[in-house]
């Protein structure tokens, strides 16, 4: 395997039931931006031939909740979840904290895909380790972190699920999933959220990790003071 200490820092990737999207950041800082891809393609996807000093792996599953650290029992992980989306008997529960919420984000990664686990067999940091996949929400929240804006907002779209992330400040005020089977359904919910917080989008900057279109990007800049994709 060719080295690419010197050449990759990083590799951020987005995994749904009908395909995956990635970004890589290289040394010199640069960022390249994929597509939607089908499966099909992970084998011959070059950027997968590399290790990288960091490696995320998402999975873009509606099966989650955020429980705040002082109402968490890991007894009862199962049965938090279970109260906002329905399990199978066979599905696996997890849970990974949240520190900077002081929460903990209880989820389930059986949504009837594979791609997530080759994935993380397959594209490897340094060490060789296989990466834990986490849900596409642990990292929206994470992004919140990172953004300087009072008023953040942070979104991923596929498979007919919105991903929704908004925050103002260091308060959290909305993280949640929606049905939403085309983008215009997608901004229904993305402006209904703000309408309830009473936000004002021409003041405010939404930010996508998940690939925006052409089409979705302009749409978006009609009401937003910027869009950017992460």
């Amino acid at each position: 395997m060719e080295s690419s200490n010197t050449l990759y820092k990083g590799i951020s990737i987005q995994v749904s039931l009908s395909g995956y999207s990635f970004k890589v950041l290289t040394e010199e800082g640069g960022l390249r931006l994929s597509g939607w891809m089908g499966a099909e393609s992970l084998f011959t996807t070059p950027e997968f031939q590399h290790r990288y000093q960091q490696v995320a792996i998402s999975l873009l599953t509606p099966k989650f909740c955020l429980v705040p650290e002082v109402f968490y029992e890991p007894s009862t992980a199962r049965s938090a979840l279970q109260e906002v989306c329905p399990l199978e008997e066979g599905d696996f529960v997890e849970t990974v904290p949240v520190p900077s919420l002081a929460s903990v984000l209880v989820y389930s990664n059986s949504i009837g895909e594979s791609l997530s686990k080759v994935m993380s067999q397959t594209v490897l940091p340094v060490s060789g380790e296989p990466v834990r996949v986490l849900p596409e929400m642990y990292y929206l929240l994470r992004q919140l972190e990172l953004l300087q804006e009072y008023n953040k907002i942070v979104a991923s779209w596929a498979d007919g699920y919105l991903h929704l992330v908004i925050a103002q400040g260091k308060s959290l005020r909305l993280a949640n999933v929606f049905q939403a089977p085309d983008f215009t359904t997608a901004e229904y919910f993305l402006f209904l959220g703000l309408k309830q917080l009473q936000l004002n989008p021409e003041v405010s900057t939404v930010c996508f990790r998940t690939p925006l279109t052409s089409e979705a990007r302009m749409s978006l800049y009609r009401y937003f003071k910027g869009v950017v994709q992460l």
